[in-house]
């Protein structure tokens, strides 16, 4: 539709308007016999007057493909126009008469030949846009000649053609050498020549991420530097994101790149001014801070934000969004220009609310005063929403800036005074959270509280007052008939309420027991015997038996000092935040989202990070290298949305587990129940149909019976066995107490018997080597975790998956009190044992770690499959970083499948399963290669040759009972493999195949 809306744009040089718009008027019956009859016409006129119509029928929506042999034949013609009009025509009805736009192909060629070069460039365009396979071939000769041609609008079209090309037959791109071409263009004279390469080349290279097409060095990115003057604002923008791909050598390059870029901020398109801040902000990573210059960058880099607020609403808001993270990022930019986020009377709400937001990440000591005034102008505001987020805005500030927060809470009360309804509910759960930050502070302010009572009608604000009744119920002297006066309608509270309620008045019994027992065992009996919720029935059951055997113990937990709340919790987490800066001026950069989380089926997304900061002791090797060095080669992807990290790792017990003993044995068989998101084994194929074990909370005591309904008091539990977090968060300590599935007393021998006969299958597999380990490298670098830097690995050995670490410290002060926890992950990892670092870790001094891992934690599906996240504690702080383990140390070791199991399963899984991928420069014959993989539970069940090429048939199990089966084809004197795989969980393909390339390359 673009094209169309293009050409016909062009096409009203020949016709003024009013003459133009008799062909979009209703016509006759009979109409195409009409047209039929024009189109054949020897008249000249006649016959543009008919394209003309044939073009306004298609553009309204009418079928006039049975005109196509007589609109065909009107090509061939001097007139420019109404080539234009046929060649538009061409390109909406090719597709569905492919054989009929056969028909055109000699007058493509003949027009690519045309003396004059808006013709040239014409054919080539059509000739692109028209995607039918049996046309491409055609297309390669006069392409080759036009990216050639010495007319650089012919040059800047072929350039864009070749893309189009390469998304309907990508292997015939690169067979006819258009890619080389292409790559040369980006040294052509003229400066749009070299965008529009620029752009093909980033198109392609983002459907093939691994190709390497874009092979920038410092003399590519200078040629690039200067077509960026000349060129149009589209064509930077090409440019623009392309320089953002590139990691320069050093922070003096950097530099250089950066005076050439600034001038892009002063330009009038939006779109390339936030591609230059994009390109800025990632090479301003790399100069050091004591840089004079980097101080000046600061300052410019402001105007252009500022200049972008006073567009439109529409580009207001996405200027506000990518300044969010730009905010998050590097607040120093933009401190001084905290006006400029106060919000008009005018503004559409998603432009308030958006900078509402950005005031709140402005705040500080300085500016509290103004912010605080505008904030509470803001709550008398009409719009209910915007008042909301202006109470909460409010709290936040408290909580951000300490000095601030006696004023915020004063603001927060006179709001309440007010009486209005929404308003004082959001004060209320924003003053809970203030109670938390600073507590024994403000807790004067309760009494207030405590009169609005009556009007709290939303769950949030409900769940938020009784925590505070519970919280200080030894300083509100009718604690009790507060609460009781919330349990008369129990069963028609929401869940939030509810499990609230249960917690507060088990808090009131614990610190008033002889006046609330009664009260306790009403709230106890409604949520373990009359509530049908899982999670409130529980909590129930876990506090009843609390409390029925030790109330001492019950008060320690209920009781316990929690920790204080975060100033931001609403921060971006840092690698998605590095990989959202290299994505400003793009829809990431509005959704907040990283692109594989909304591109649809995209293999080209690659996560992007930014280069190592100059002066962190991290050096960049080549310039095409994607990091850092000294940074993981395989950059752990951004933890994912559906982990919340804050939520999962920041509340964490990191205290050392209590169980003793050996670490679990590997897993051999299915052991995640109906926890395993990724599908189960081929069980039923193996003969094992019975049912995985459940898991118990703890190693070290029996398992728990099952719960029943019916009796009036709860099972006799002793204290020891009552795991999870009693405060409703999602407990993750499971991963350190749960057992592992008993390991099979011995692995069964290799299968054989009647398999040479099947598959021709030829002596033995041979002795195979050890397994498969990756080097180490550095998981958390000491400038991002205070001064402790860790390095490590995975290894699988003697069956147990261990997590092989080097912890190093290079602060100035000893670290002790180590232990270690991990996030939900796609194959339950969790520790196996506590983190044994027995001597303090002094400074500069190493120590070498080897955790066991179990696969029993929880279970959650990451993106990338094999992502791990970790939160390391010691005696200064918790710290998280993301790794990714090679998906090999899951391969269990009775991975061996029998002959008819596999021929079944081959059979059984669908073709839509399958999966072919080339291993490249690989110099292993047949045999060595199957001995290398069997070191690492990648099983040869049998081998044979066809026509010279050796063919492997292989198996493999991972820990959660997923079987992969591989066909891997060696030809003799071949570097290059080809492996098949299937499997039922098609999403562990792709990781499997890595494992196999590191397995037979290293």
């Amino acid at each position: 539709m673009q094209e169309w809306a293009n050409q016909l744009c062009e096409n009203r040089q020949f016709g003024s308007k009013m003459t133009d718009s008799k062909y979009f008027t209703t016509t006759k019956k009979g109409e195409i016999f009409e047209l039929k009859a024009e189109l054949n016409s020897d008249k000249k006129e006649k016959k543009k007057e008919a394209v003309k119509k044939v073009i306004a029928s298609m553009t309204v929506g009418k079928d006039v493909s049975a005109l196509f042999p007589d609109v065909v034949n009107c090509m061939q013609t001097d007139n420019l126009e109404l080539k234009k009009l046929v060649y538009l025509y061409l390109m909406n009805y090719a597709k569905s008469q492919p054989d009929m736009a056969i028909m055109a192909v000699n007058t493509f060629v003949k027009d690519c030949e045309d003396p004059n070069p808006l013709i040239r460039a014409l054919a080539v365009r059509t000739m692109g846009c028209i995607r039918v396979d049996k046309i491409t071939e055609y297309l390669c000769e006069p392409l080759r000649k036009c990216l050639k041609d010495e007319d650089p609008y012919v040059r800047k079209t072929a350039a864009v053609c070749v893309a189009k090309l390469h998304d309907i037959n990508a292997q015939l791109v690169e067979d006819q050498g258009f890619l080389d071409t292409l790559k040369d263009l980006i040294s052509d004279s003229n400066p749009m020549v070299v965008a529009n390469a620029v752009a093909a080349l980033s198109e392609i290279a983002e459907s093939h991420p691994n190709s390497n097409l874009l092979d920038l060095n410092p003399q590519t990115i200078n040629k690039l530097l200067t077509a960026l003057n000349e060129c149009t604002e589209w064509g930077q923008i090409f440019i623009l994101d392309c320089l953002a791909n590139y990691t320069p050598r050093d922070d003096r390059e950097s530099q250089s790149i950066c005076e050439r870029v600034t001038p892009r901020l002063s330009h009038a398109n939006s779109a390339v001014v936030l591609s230059a801040v994009k390109v800025l902000m990632k090479f301003m990573e790399m100069l050091p801070k004591d840089l004079d210059y980097y101080g000046t960058l600061l300052k410019k880099l402001a105007p252009p934000l500022v200049t972008l607020l006073s567009a439109e609403p529409e580009l207001q808001y996405v200027a506000l969004r990518n300044i969010n993270l730009i905010v998050q990022r590097r607040p120093e930019i933009l401190k001084h220009e905290m006006k400029v986020f106060f919000v008009k009377y005018n503004d559409p709400i998603y432009v308030k609310l958006e900078k509402l937001d950005i005031m709140i990440r402005l705040a500080s000591q300085a500016n509290i005063a103004q912010v605080l005034a505008e904030l509470k102008e803001y709550a008398t505001e009409v719009d209910v929403d915007f008042v909301r987020k202006a109470v909460r805005a409010i709290g936040r500030c408290a909580i951000k800036v300490e000095q601030s927060a006696e004023r915020c809470v004063s603001t927060l009360l006179d709001l309440i005074q007010t009486k209005v309804n929404y308003v004082v509910q959001e004060a209320i759960v924003v003053i809970k959270d203030i109670f938390r930050k600073y507590p024994n502070k403000y807790e004067s302010v309760i009494a207030t509280l405590c009169e609005n009572l009556d009007s709290l009608d939303e769950p949030e604000a409900r769940a938020a007052m009784i925590w505070i009744v519970g919280e200080y119920a030894e300083r509100i002297d009718n604690a009790d008939e507060l609460l009781e006066s919330f349990l008369e309608g129990f069963h028609d509270e929401s869940t939030q309420v509810q499990l609230q309620l249960l917690t507060a008045i088990v808090k009131l019994f614990l610190k008033k027991p002889t006046e609330t027992q009664e009260l306790v065992q009403q709230v106890l009996s409604l949520a373990t015997q009359d509530s049908d919720n899982p999670d409130l029935r529980d909590r129930g059951y876990i506090y009843w038996r609390l409390l029925s055997t030790d109330p001492v113990a019950a008060k320690e937990v209920v009781l316990a000092e929690k920790p204080l709340i975060s100033e931001e919790t609403d921060l971006i987490e840092p690698t998605l935040l590095e990989e959202l800066i290299c994505h400003i001026g793009t829809l990431a950069s509005v959704y907040h989202k990283p692109p594989s989380a909304f591109v649809e089926g995209s293999r080209g997304v690659q996560h992007k990070r930014l280069p190592g900061s100059a002066g962190s002791g991290e050096s960049v090797d080549s310039p095409d290298t994607g990091s850092a060095a000294g940074v993981s080669e395989a950059p752990p992807a951004v933890i994912p949305s559906q982990g919340d990290l804050l939520g999962d790792l920041l509340n964490l017990d990191l205290t050392p587990p209590t169980a003793t003993g050996p670490p679990p044995a590997p897993s051999s068989g299915m052991q995640m129940g109906a926890m395993d998101l990724l599908g189960g084994g081929l069980d039923s194929l193996m003969g094992d149909e019975s049912e995985p074990p459940p898991i118990p909370l703890r190693t070290d005591t029996p398992q728990s019976p099952q719960l029943s309904h019916q009796s009036p008091s709860p099972p006799d539990y002793s204290p020891t066995e009552l795991g999870g977090d009693l405060g409703g968060s999602p407990a993750m300590g499971a991963g350190f107490g749960a057992p592992a599935a008993a390991m099979p007393a011995s692995f069964s021998a290799p299968v054989s018997g009647g398999l040479d006969d099947l598959f021709d299958l030829g002596g033995g597999v041979g002795m195979p080597m050890g397994a498969y380990s990756p080097p180490k490298t550095v998981w958390l670098p000491a400038m991002k975790a205070k001064g402790l830097e860790i390095s490590g690995t995975f290894a699988r050995r003697a069956g147990v998956i261990q997590m092989e670490m080097t912890l190093t410290n290079k602060a100035m002060s000893v670290m002790t009190d180590f232990a270690i926890q991990f996030n939900r992950n796609s194959f339950g990892l969790a520790p196996a044992g506590p983190l044994q670092v027995l001597t303090p870790l002094s400074p500069n001094q190493s120590i070498e770690v080897a955790l066991p891992l179990s696969t029993v934690g929880p279970v959650m599906k990451m993106e990338p499959l094999s992502n791990l996240q970790v939160a390391v504690k010691n005696n200064i702080d918790v710290f998280y970083f993301s790794c990714q383990y090679p998906i090999s140390m899951l391969f269990v070791e009775d991975g061996k499948m029998e002959r008819q199991v596999f021929l079944a399963t081959w059979k059984d899984i669908p073709n839509d399963n399958e999966s072919q991928f080339q291993i490249k420069d690989c110099h292993l014959s047949s045999d060595a290669a199957s001995n290398k993989l069997q070191g690492s539970n990648v099983f040869t069940i049998a081998k044979r040759t066809v026509e010279g090429q050796d063919m492997l048939y292989q198996s493999m199990k991972l820990t959660n009972g997923i079987w992969v089966l591989a066909e891997l084809r060696v030809q003799a004197g071949n570097p290059n493999y080809t492996v098949s795989l299937k499997c039922r969980a098609p999403e562990v393909s792709q990781c499997v195949f890595q494992s196999y390339e590191a397995m037979l390359k290293n």
